[in-house]
């Protein structure tokens, strides 16, 4: 059965283009669960065929849905219905390596690397005495070509050889290096994006978010890393696995 039969025909009494009620009709159909997540979408052709309108209606209705987030395209695979994704919260994994597991291509946007001494929050949190070397990163991370998350990292100077040993993963790159964290200390809590950060991950300004604070430690015990991230909250679900006590 093809989707337009699922879905119905579109509203012929509205007075929107018709490419808004072709938006209509998939988003209700996404909402719904009618079409599933993960799922791909037939290719543009056969949507323009089986709704009985022209290629160039169905690819401004998909590409609205993709900025909405409600769909993503994957280079070479096609067009796909976006998942929200699942983070463990129990295993100390990186952005690139979750994505990696749930089939998705991981890309960062960088907005700053650079190199400096510690601030005073650093020093605070790191437990590094003044004027220690350290790497800063800033980034915007991606799952195919939807953006995701906002990512500052502070990394213990020592623990990279220069700021361009990171080029897709932090944590790829403090591993090659003989310093990735074994362990770390996270924090949770619910924000709202403000108007800078939102045009960033391309949402709505006062959108509900995921604010995680992580400190990381090597196998010593000296922490290693500083990381402040800003998760979408209509993209992101944080799963911690709890065990009763003996």
């Amino acid at each position: 059965m093809s989707l337009a039969a699922q879905i119905g025909s579109l509203d012929t009494n509205g007075h929107a283009p018709l490419y808004q009620r072709l938006q209509q009709a998939l988003r209700r159909a996404i909402e719904t669960q009618l079409i599933k997540p993960e799922e791909a979408l037939p290719p543009e052709r056969d949507l323009a065929t089986d709704f009985e309108v022209s290629r160039i209606t169905v690819r401004k209705a998909l590409d609205g849905l993709v900025q909405e987030g409600l769909l993503t395209r994957r280079q070479g695979a096609g067009t796909f219905v976006a998942g929200r994704v699942e983070k463990q919260f129990s295993k100390l994994t990186s952005f690139s390596e979750d994505m990696a597991t749930r089939g998705r291509s991981a890309r960062s946007e960088w907005l700053s690397k650079s190199v400096g001494a510690v601030t005073p929050d650093e020093s605070l949190t790191l437990g590094l005495s003044p004027g220690t070397r350290v790497f800063r990163f800033n980034r915007i991370r991606y799952a195919d070509d939807m953006p995701m998350a906002l990512e500052y990292s502070t990394i213990l100077g020592s623990a990279l050889p220069s700021v361009d040993a990171v080029d897709a993963s932090l944590y790829t790159a403090l591993e090659a290096a003989g310093n990735r964290p074994v362990r770390a200390l996270q924090r949770l809590r619910a924000v709202l994006f403000n108007a800078e950060q939102a045009e960033l991950l391309q949402i709505e300004p006062g959108a509900p978010g995921l604010f995680i604070e992580r400190r990381g430690y090597l196998e010593d015990g000296r922490p290693v890393e500083m990381t402040h991230s800003w998760y979408r909250g209509d993209a992101y679900d944080f799963v911690a696995e709890l065990n009763a006590l003996a």
